[in-house]
């Protein structure tokens, strides 16, 4: 990858973020600046560097004067030696004005790179379980521009031809072209029983799909005057959406669900909510950060061989803790003396990436199990047990422990603080789609995150927030942290892990929830 002043126009996709190409990526991770059209999923924007320069720039489809403006930005950013990443919706070169963009950097003697992306008439209909070309579906495929958004007219299309064609067509539609289409094509003698479907938002978690016949679509068309750009399909192939639909039906597609675990935790609960079809809004409550004090963690990893347990309660307890003893003993030989319990599949998990095996993993992830598993361990009284936990800690298991007779030393090993640079962000939207009920659910995986939850929106408010959306809690101690709030949790699975936590949601939510139609 060239760190030189360059400027790499960039196929976004269709929508889905996952669509963008692993070149994409890479081009838009070193750029000094982003400039993009307002079509691109935001979620894109993420893998941008955090010092990166972000320049919106309105519409994909602009005027000429407007389309010129931004020729001159991108040659402007790279006279002052920077890297630019424009990201366009789609294909650079299908449809958007990529072609004039890179001609005029051309002109300008300004280096550029085109990146492909994937087409949205292409990736739409494969979402929708509609195969582009299939054998004894035609021998042709015919992208066809149906929008013009300078004029709001139609293009000058060989209309009356294009029904002469053995295959498939697609038509992007711009918002004010459809019904104007639809007329056309019936003037020219266009089949009203032709298989057709209209895809809206295609690839994305508000995808809706209208199919039938063209007439169908045509009284769609006037029942819903003010449908947004879309893409059409006509041709045989639409019949094979009722076999091979499997994006748009899964089982939490179009349900909005709330992820509040912190920023650098949420990507495998997001991901298993997007692979269920969820649309997952991240809006981390809390943030983990060292002790005030590193003092204390780091004395009591330095002497881990003097206990015969540590026992980790969380992923966070695990990292924090490894993150100190391999500073002191540079290897994981350095606690082979004590042996180790985890509560939970995850922490357990967790723990193996360091490459050491938990000897304890309690069936029951609460205090009680991991004291049950322990004594079948062998007699706890007198047994040297090290406990990592957060400043905020219950100290319910070192009571449970002591009470059975441990020698318990806790030491702080991370803090738990309320993330006060979300709180605009997340005051200003969260709070705006709770109260409107556009969030189907809301996740919870700690006591910590309910907490900062309610010190951000206010206790008493709180309950009212979540009185109308379905709460789902991890496991029975962030449970009972909701319930001292009057919140009723609705979801729990038996296995508390964010997987099955993902898993549990299915059955609770239904079309009430969905943020479309």
């Amino acid at each position: 990858m060239s760190d030189k002043p360059v400027v790499y126009l960039i196929g976004a996709g269709p929508g889905d973020p996952g669509l963008l190409t692993v070149r994409g990526r890479e081009c838009l991770e070193v750029a000094d600046v982003v400039v993009h059209d307002d079509q691109v999923p935001a979620a894109i924007l993420k893998w941008a560097r955090r010092d990166a320069e972000i320049i919106g720039v309105g519409s994909a489809a602009q005027p000429q004067v407007a389309q010129a403006a931004i020729g001159y930005l991108l040659a402007d950013k790279v006279r002052e030696g920077r890297v630019v990443a424009r990201l366009k919706w789609g294909d650079p070169f299908v449809f958007e004005r990529g072609g004039e963009e890179a001609l005029y950097l051309h002109e300008q003697g300004v280096q550029f790179e085109i990146v492909p992306g994937v087409a949205p008439a292409i990736a739409a209909p494969a979402y929708a379980g509609i195969p582009a070309t299939y054998p004894g579906g035609g021998d042709t495929l015919t992208i066809v521009r149906a929008f013009d958004d300078e004029h709001r007219h139609l293009p000058g299309a060989q209309w009356a031809s294009l029904s002469n064609l053995e295959g498939t067509l697609v038509f992007h539609v711009g918002p004010h072209q459809l019904g104007r289409l639809l007329t056309e094509l019936d003037a020219r003698g266009w089949s009203a029983l032709a298989s057709a479907a209209l895809i809206l938002r295609g690839t994305t978690t508000t995808q809706a799909v209208v199919e039938g016949t063209l007439g169908d679509i045509a009284e769609y068309a006037r029942a819903h005057q003010r449908v947004g750009a879309a893409l059409l399909v006509i041709g045989r192939v639409v019949g094979f959406r009722e076999h091979l639909r499997w994006f748009d039906n899964r089982p939490l597609f179009g349900v909005r669900v709330l992820v509040t675990r912190p920023r650098d935790q949420a990507a495998e609960l997001v991901e298993q909510l997007s692979s269920l079809g969820a649309e997952a809004v991240e809006a981390a409550m809390i943030r983990i950060t060292e002790p005030a004090d590193l003092t204390p963690l780091r004395d009591a990893a330095a002497r881990a061989g003097e206990f015969d347990w540590i026992v980790f309660t969380s992923v966070n307890a695990v990292d924090a803790f490894m993150g100190v003893a391999l500073r002191v003993h540079r290897d994981v030989r350095g606690l082979s003396g004590p042996r180790m319990a985890v509560i939970g599949t995850a922490t357990h998990e967790r723990l193996a990436r360091y490459g050491i095996r938990a000897d304890v993993v309690p069936d029951e992830f609460d205090a009680e199990g991991l004291v049950a598993a322990l004594r079948k361990e062998g007699a706890l009284k007198d047994a040297r047990v090290l406990l990592p936990h957060s400043d905020i800690a219950r100290e319910l298991i070192a009571t449970e422990l002591r009470e059975s007779g441990a020698d318990v030393t806790e030491v702080v090993a991370y803090r738990t603080i309320v993330d006060e640079t979300l709180r605009d962000s997340v005051d200003n939207d969260v709070y705006r789609q709770l109260l409107e009920r556009q969030i189907g659910a809301v996740t919870f995986t700690s006591p910590s995150a309910v907490n900062a939850f309610a010190a951000i929106f206010g206790e008493e408010q709180t309950g009212d927030l979540l009185g109308h959306t379905v709460v789902a809690s991890i496991g029975p101690v962030t449970s009972r942290a909701l319930r001292r709030l009057g919140v009723l949790v609705a979801v729990e699975p038996a296995r508390h892990t964010v997987e099955a936590l993902a898993e549990a949601l299915a059955p609770q939510l239904g079309a009430a929830q969905r943020v479309h139609t």
